[in-house]
């Protein structure tokens, strides 16, 4: 099994589970959009989350250089959207990613979708295929990697909600 499996499952996963949230209920992102001064309809913004959805699941299934360099480029609009708000001192109460959670902008967040971004790319590089092909391939290592995925998921949703509300708190 490829030694990059584990975080190329994550960054595709992550990216999919965002979209479909986003997809399901687009007004937090909507909202986000509006007080960027961007385009923002909720069809505009569901057709952006299904694209969103599409890539992660074809990046899990389907593999390739290309899906992988587009996950890479998918964190880094993030991230720059988010600079764009924390520089411009926008107020946007979340972007909609993990639903109507609040997860002001922050710092943080650009730093963790830079570090995804930099994941894409190493997997675009380093590994391009398909996580769900190496799963198939050795089903009892498989389960472990699944198990790990939904970890590092949790945390990446600690890391991308709670730890901003922690280094605010703590101000």
């Amino acid at each position: 099994m490829p030694a990059l499996t584990l975080p190329a499952l994550v960054l595709a996963a992550l990216l999919a589970l965002a979209g479909a949230q986003k997809v399901l209920d687009p007004t937090m992102t909507v909202g986000a959009l509006r007080a960027m001064r961007l385009p923002s309809s909720p069809l505009l913004v569901r057709v952006g989350s299904a694209a969103e959805l599409v890539l992660g699941v074809a990046a899990i299934v389907v593999g390739g250089a290309v899906l992988w360099w587009l996950v890479a480029v998918s964190y880094l609009a993030f991230a720059g959207f988010v600079l764009a708000a924390l520089r411009k001192g926008t107020m946007i109460g979340t972007c909609g990613c993990f639903g109507r959670e609040e997860t002001p902008p922050h710092w943080s967040h650009v730093a963790l979708n830079v570090v995804l971004a930099v994941g894409g790319a190493a997997v675009a590089v380093q590994s391009p295929g398909a996580p769900l092909e190496a799963l198939t391939d050795e089903p009892g290592q498989a389960a472990v990697l699944v198990a790990l995925a939904a970890l590092a998921l949790y945390l990446l949703y600690a890391a991308f909600v709670e730890l901003p509300r922690t280094l605010t708190a703590s101000r």
